[in-house]
């Protein structure tokens, strides 16, 4: 098992959100391994808990002071009133594990008034990896901790992507509709890295644009997915008005996206690229708590940055580029960024060995810069 860089707040509760598969009981059982326990997927511990909530603190010992792990509470969420009640006559603390929010954002459940801080689990980040890190396998497969471990990746994230719909959609009673659903994520796939046509999307996948719109918040709540706002910040010259989507996962986005004799290859590996950038910068952010929100900019005349960071601790402009050459050209809209945000840092990441600095851009080899990410950041 790897060691993940996610560290639990001291002494206080919190939830613990993350996609299915990114090693979230894995984590709880090494991190947390004296702590009473309670997996809400055991449909037995979901019965008898849901049926007599106040049953919870009857299982944790007296004695006990300590964590107690509430797994999938998303599954039961009356518990929180019971959790509530122990934090606060108790001194218990909890870790509350989700892979999604939906039911604990409607109105009337309990989020235990800040009590419980919120953490993020992501799929594994290089540094994780260490000399495991393989980018070829990580753009293809993705960076689930089983998909980095087992001998035949594809099959598990043709697994995961069917059981996800199955599991968790069905259980959650999303969508009466699992099939109009299954397409409508093949359909999103063809998105993955673009800017958020939901007209184009809903064509494709033949149900209204309203249907789409829902389809896009469930995949989101699920934590299957993110959209990526433009960066607008004191803008200068005008800019898209929409959002870029991306599935979490590159892996799991090659699993979604269908392939034929009319796709080129940089059609799927481009956006396979900005997406293990993207869920690197995510989970460092998340993890060191550093505070960025997360942008892209492209300015009306084409000129674009894939990601833009900005926060207390700066601007920070990075560029992902599928080639192991470097032209001129590449450099273009990073230069644009820069000349409307001077305090910027820029990097443009590529395929290549080289590194070099070249008009206020960093230039650095991909993997390299993965390494690095906490210096870049």
């Amino acid at each position: 098992m790897y060691a993940r860089l996610l560290q639990p707040p001291p002494g206080q509760s919190f939830f613990l959100f993350g996609p299915r598969g990114t090693g979230k009981t894995a984590w709880l059982r090494q991190t947390f391994a004296d702590a009473p326990s309670f997996d809400l997927l055991d449909a037995h511990v979901h019965t008898r808990l849901l049926a007599n909530p106040s049953l919870l603190g009857e299982l944790v010992p007296a004695a006990h002071r300590g964590w107690v792990v509430v797994d999938e509470i998303q599954r039961a969420p009356e518990l929180l009133n019971e959790v509530h009640r122990l934090i606060e006559t108790r001194a218990l603390r909890f870790v509350l594990t989700g892979s999604s929010a939906r039911k604990l954002r409607r109105r009337g459940v309990n989020l235990l008034a800040g009590r419980a801080l919120t953490r993020f689990m992501h799929p594994l980040v290089a540094a994780e990896l260490g000399r495991d890190f393989d980018l070829g396998r990580a753009l293809r497969h993705g960076c689930l901790p089983f998909a980095c471990t087992t001998g035949e990746p594809g099959d598990y994230l043709a697994s995961y992507v069917s059981t996800y719909l199955r599991e968790e959609v069905l259980q959650e009673g999303l969508t009466r509709n699992l099939g109009a659903f299954a397409r409508f994520l093949q359909a999103a796939s063809f998105s993955q890295a673009c800017v958020l046509n939901m007209a184009a999307v809903a064509r494709d996948c033949g149900v209204s644009a309203k249907l789409v719109e829902d389809y896009f918040a469930i995949a989101e709540d699920l934590l299957m997915a993110v959209r990526v706002p433009v960066f607008r910040r004191r803008a200068k010259r005008r800019l898209v008005a929409h959002p870029k989507f991306f599935f979490f996962d590159a892996g799991v986005f090659q699993a979604l996206r269908p392939r034929g004799p009319l796709d080129a290859p940089e059609e799927i590996q481009g956006p396979a690229l900005e997406t293990l950038l993207l869920q690197q910068l995510r989970a460092y952010n998340d993890y060191r708590r550093l505070g960025y929100t997360i942008h892209y900019w492209r300015a009306a005349s084409g000129a674009e940055v894939d990601f833009v960071l900005y926060g207390e601790r700066g601007l920070v402009a990075i560029e992902a580029k599928r080639s192991a050459r470097v032209r001129g050209v590449d450099l273009a809209g990073l230069c644009l960024f820069r000349a409307d945000y001077p305090q910027a840092r820029a990097y443009l990441l590529h395929l290549g060995a080289r590194r070099w600095h070249e008009s206020g851009i960093d230039v650095l080899p991909f993997d390299e810069a993965l390494a690095r990410m906490n210096e870049i950041l």
